[in-house]
């Protein structure tokens, strides 16, 4: 289910560090922390945003840090941006000066990425998960 059109996006500032998942069926504007999952319709993670953990969203814009893996139906990675993860995509562009280690994989039938319709945040586990990685720039 979609966020209604005139929802506002949720914003997790510079300040905040969240350890956990974080899932809503909105917009969320990520300038802070997350360690853990984020699962969304649609994510901006600002420049100074880092998400250690998987970024699942039907559309993601990438300016911070990823540390994780990305699906999406549209992605797009800014200059400012570094990845360090695999990306599994239906549309994608990549600006001159992004940094990215891993692989890229077009999907032309992603699933429906947006989360029902209840938003919560979930505490999580302090094993981190390794992602195979080779450099692709």
């Amino acid at each position: 289910m979609k966020a209604p059109a005139n929802s506002v996006p949720s914003i997790i500032s510079s300040d905040v560090t969240i350890k956990g998942n974080v899932s809503t069926s909105g917009e969320i504007q990520l300038d802070g922390t997350v360690e853990g999952d984020v699962k969304s319709n649609s994510v901006t993670i600002g420049e100074n945003g880092t998400v250690k953990g998987k970024v699942n969203a039907d559309d993601v814009i990438v300016k911070g840090t990823v540390k994780g893996s990305i699906t999406g139906r549209n992605i797009r990675i800014e200059k400012s941006a570094k990845l360090t993860g695999d990306i599994c995509h239906q549309t994608l562009s990549i600006e001159a000066g992004a940094y990215i280690e891993g692989s890229l994989t077009h999907q032309n039938n992603l699933p429906n990425n947006t989360p029902g319709n209840a938003t919560k945040v979930v505490s999580a586990n302090s094993d981190e998960k390794s992602v195979e990685q080779k450099k692709i720039f």
